[in-house]
């Protein structure tokens, strides 16, 4: 049987919630959303990358410290994030969105913290099993393990098997941000957005 959806009130379009509003997140949310997403990229660029490279050369060792340090400082904001998301209710969807969407986006929400902690305690416990250690930009930090090169070795399959997962993932969530903004056009993609000064001064009642 289908999904039925109320129709929109007089006056309020498909983009709106059931009370009129067309909500987005609070600025916070939106400039740590964009952080952590440009944490991530750039985690994904420099672990394809590195990994190539010849072992005991500079280069090498130079990107898997900067790969380590940004992968802790993307975990602090990630830990921002999930506190956030687990004291608050995220801004509603549109009224006319489908109820599959909805549920899509929710399991895909979930899957997105699962395994960006997942990730990084992996990545934490590969270096922590290394004899180099883990590191913030050169600063060493506590090991959770010693110099063992076959417990290293399957953290690092399980992080290179969960960062291709997590990667998989980034790529349905951008072509699912992509159809909403171009096809669907239903204000979901703005709502990780910050408001326009327009936006900002008018009335409640306008928005």
């Amino acid at each position: 049987m289908p999904t039925t959806f109320p129709a929109p009130r007089a006056g309020v379009s498909s983009d709106t919630t059931l009370d009129g509003s067309n909500p987005r997140y609070p600025v916070t949310i939106v400039i740590l959303h964009w952080i952590v997403a440009a944490g991530v990229l750039a985690l994904i660029a420099t672990g394809l990358y590195m990994v190539d490279l010849p072992k005991n050369t500079g280069q090498r060792a130079a990107l898997f410290n900067l790969h380590k340090s940004l992968g802790i400082v993307t975990a602090g904001f990630i830990i921002a994030l999930i506190a956030w998301r687990s004291r608050r209710r995220p801004p509603e969807f549109p009224i006319a969105m489908p109820q599959w969407e909805r549920r899509g986006a929710a399991v895909s929400h979930a899957l997105f913290y699962l395994l960006m902690v997942l990730v990084t305690v992996s990545g934490y416990l590969t270096s922590s099993f290394s004899k180099y250690g883990p590191k913030l930009f050169g600063v060493e930090l506590p090991h959770w393990g010693w110099d063992d090169a076959v417990l290293r070795g399957h953290f690092a399959d399980s992080h290179r098997l969960i960062a291709w997962a997590f990667a998989v993932l980034i790529a349905v969530h951008a072509a699912a941000a992509v159809k909403h903004l171009i096809v669907d056009r239903d204000g979901v993609f703005q709502r990780m957005l910050p408001r326009s000064r327009s936006e900002r001064t008018a009335p409640a009642s306008d928005r």
